[in-house]
């Protein structure tokens, strides 16, 4: 048996051998780290015994498929402390996550924060008695005689539900065991590093009408810094709480008239239309034209496009003159309409259309989250059509766009291309070409990107761009995805420069994604200090008492006047507290008057960079602003004004 190594070694085997073991020959210290196996190219139990040559790759924290195994391993560990503790309670689900794991269990009186406590201490006991972690099989039957007995009826419901001939995976640590397919540990000895960090509410199986559990959320390092680290994080992400900054800014609110329906407020407006004007800016600059389309549209237009059969549950629909109808949940199909309003020639395409169309998704109300999960949104849309031989240059085009803005707000990003699945639909000839030219587009950029094989939409390949925050945290915001079906499914076509009829090539693409969710990740990416050109209020004006207000008034004017976004605080308030006040508010700058400063036809500038900048004159100041704001500069806060 010949094992072919991750590095393109080979390691050869008499006998067969199991994943462990085969990490345990190639170095014990490999094998102490190891979490899972990845054999060619899908991820299994250490346990796994290999019996024909293969390619493996042994998996520690470091790696998506071993962190992943680690904390599946820590959710166990809480499911057993809570048996130990609460012996009644029944268990649901424990899966892991991107950032953790957590566990769905039914118990008669709701958990607690003391109760994690509890739990904690528990779990520390469970993993300082290094229990073995073993792995059995029983048929479908007596799989479900077996946790009827242990009075488990949500592991019988999901057990019930798997084919007859299934057979059935355990495994045991101890005294506990669980229905699961893995993979796991070899012991619970690992797992020192973990935490448990928040108690919510969720339906069974993410259906409203089922019983309502109890979800208790946590996350597991290999290392305890690690676990120090994004404690911390998660800390500072609290701070900058989109939903808590946004109520405080005056930026969105939320009511429960409509659940999921954000109302913008009017900062919150400046906000999003600065968003929305530099939009059309970068979009007017790459060729783009704007278009937008009905809001609600008849039922076979969403049978054409496949939405009716595959989206329709996240859909609202109603009846018009004894027609079904349904709002909107992409912007595709009506981009398609524009496309086919009019005949097509070569000598048009590629034809760029941007759109930023307000759709409504049924999300269900346990996944609204403020902006960043709504049932309303405003997508940033563009749809390229092309010949075949344009897609390269279309996708470079695209991705320097994307770059551009990302690069703006100070995001980093990586990138991932996301290959044909298994239920694709179009050619061989198709795929393989589609699939060269987002390669080669990538190659040409010089982007770093990771593949997911068979991750991509049925109808073409994509492009992801995952952004990564301030503090660490990283978001799915761009999008490129090639479409070979919605112009075959709507029939369209160009003609040739052969005079001949041909089918064009579908870019759906998105900058921002959600305008609103992006929002909700620059308030949080922020802090709600918004540089200064997208910050609602710019400029205070603070007179320093009531006889200075007419000058004041005078520099607003002035600011106004010069496209400035500025208030004037009039108030009968000490100037400590008015200047602390417009501090808590994220503004730029505030501009002190009195009347050496009316004397002087000056402003002494305060800022949030720096702190007192001294008195400079009112046109110099003008000028710098409006060199900050046309280049959109991002200024950084001096040190020693951070840690005041």
């Amino acid at each position: 048996m010949k094992i072919t190594l991750k590095d393109g070694s080979v390691k050869e085997y008499s006998q067969s051998m199991s994943v462990i073991d085969i990490a345990k020959d190639i170095s014990e210290g490999l094998a102490r780290a190891a979490c899972a196996g990845e054999v060619n190219g899908e991820v299994v139990d250490l346990r796994t015994i290999l019996e024909d040559d293969c390619e493996l790759n042994i998996l520690t924290f470091d790696s998506e498929g071993g962190r992943h195994a680690f904390r599946h391993t820590a959710s166990h560990i809480l499911a057993q402390a809570v048996k130990r503790l609460y012996p009644e309670t029944k268990l649901a689900i424990g899966p892991s996550i991107d950032n953790g794991f957590y566990y769905d269990m039914e118990k008669d009186t709701p958990f607690t924060q003391d109760d994690l406590e509890k739990i904690e201490a528990e779990m520390k006991k469970i993993v300082k008695e290094g229990l073995q972690i073993t792995c059995f099989t029983k048929p479908r039957e007596e799989a479900i005689a077996f946790m009827k007995e242990r009075n488990e009826p949500y592991k019988v419901e999901l057990i019930e539900d798997l084919p007859e001939d299934s057979v059935i995976s355990f495994y045991q640590r101890g005294e506990f065991i669980d229905l699961c397919a893995g993979p796991h540990l070899m012991t619970t000895k690992p797992v020192k590093a973990f935490k448990l960090t928040s108690l919510a509410g969720a339906y069974w199986r993410g259906n409203e009408k089922n019983q309502m559990l109890t979800r208790i959320y946590g996350t597991a390092f290999a290392k305890k810094a690690e676990l120090k680290d994004y404690l911390t994080m998660m800390e500072e992400a609290k701070k900058r709480d989109h939903r808590k900054l946004g109520k405080e800014l005056g930026l969105f609110m939320m009511r429960d008239e409509g659940p999921g329906f954000p109302f913008f407020l009017p900062n919150g407006m400046v906000l999003k239309n600065t968003l929305l004007d530099y939009w059309r800016e970068i979009h007017n600059k790459a060729g783009y034209v704007e278009i937008s389309s009905p809001i609600m549209l008849s039922r076979h237009l969403w049978e054409t496009s496949g939405h009716w059969d595959h989206y329709q549950e996240n859909m609202y629909t109603t009846v018009i003159d004894e027609e079904d109808f349904a709002i909107k949940p992409m912007n595709c199909p009506g981009g398609v309409l524009v496309y086919q309003s009019e005949p097509r020639s070569y000598r048009d395409l590629p034809l760029r259309m941007g759109e930023l169309g307000l759709v409504h998704r049924h999300e269900k109300s346990g996944q609204l989250h403020g902006l960043m999960r709504v049932r309303c949104f405003t997508q940033d849309d563009a749809h390229i059509f092309m010949m075949p031989e344009q897609i390269k240059d279309e996708i470079k085009g695209v991705a320097a766009l994307i770059d551009q803005v990302y690069s703006l707000f100070g995001f980093k990003y990586h990138v991932e291309l996301s290959t044909r699945p298994e239920d694709s639909m179009g050619s061989d000839e198709d795929w393989e070409m589609a699939t060269d030219s987002l390669r080669s587009a990538l190659d040409d950029l010089g982007l770093d990107y990771v593949v997911n094989e068979g991750d991509g939409a049925f109808y073409g390949p994509k492009i992801d761009f995952h952004l990564e925050d301030s503090i660490g945290r990283t978001w799915q915001c761009g999008t490129i995805q090639l479409d070979f079906q919605l112009p075959l499914r709507f029939d369209l076509h160009y003609t040739g420069a052969d005079g001949e009829k041909h089918r064009p090539i579908m870019i759906h693409r998105v900058a921002f994604g959600s305008i609103e969710r992006f929002i909700g990740i620059l308030i949080e990416h922020f802090a709600g200090a918004f540089p200064t050109w997208l910050a609602p209020v710019q400029v205070k004006v603070i007179p320093i008492s009531d006889k200075h207000l007419d000058y004041g008034t005078k520099v607003l004017d002035a600011l106004k006047a010069a496209g400035i976004r500025a208030e004037i605080d009039t108030r009968a308030e000490k100037m400590g507290y008015k200047i602390r006040e417009a501090q808590l508010h994220k503004i730029p700058y505030m501009l002190v008057v009195g009347g050496k400063e009316e004397e002087n036809q000056a402003v002494s500038v305060r800022s949030r960079f720096k702190g007192d900048e001294g008195q400079m004159s009112l046109d110099d100041f003008i000028c710098a602003i409006r060199k900050e704001i046309e280049t959109k500069e991002i200024r950084q806060v001096e040190k020693e004004e951070e840690e005041k």
